[in-house]
């Protein structure tokens, strides 16, 4: 099992919550999506290793955007088995 955590930008009410969730957890190999609206915290499970790419479409598709890579604590991965 892989976890990854991703900072999402715009999310306001429970209805973001389950649009960035239904989005996430379509992607091939998620088995787990946990969003904290409080802090925008996105934490994804996965069978293995996911292209951030499709991690950032699902989000943009949902309606919000990842905050850039580059940001102090914008993305932790712990990619342990």
């Amino acid at each position: 099992m892989t976890t990854t955590r991703y900072a999402v930008k715009g999310m306001t009410c429970g209805h973001c919550v389950s649009a960035v969730s239904a989005e996430v957890g379509q992607i091939a190999g998620v088995t787990g999506v946990d969003v904290d609206l409080a802090t925008g915290a996105v934490t994804v499970t996965s069978t293995g290793l996911l292209d951030d790419a499709d991690v950032r479409a699902a989000v943009d598709e949902a309606g919000y955007e990842i905050a850039d890579s580059n940001s102090t604590d914008s993305r932790t991965a712990d990619r342990s088995k």
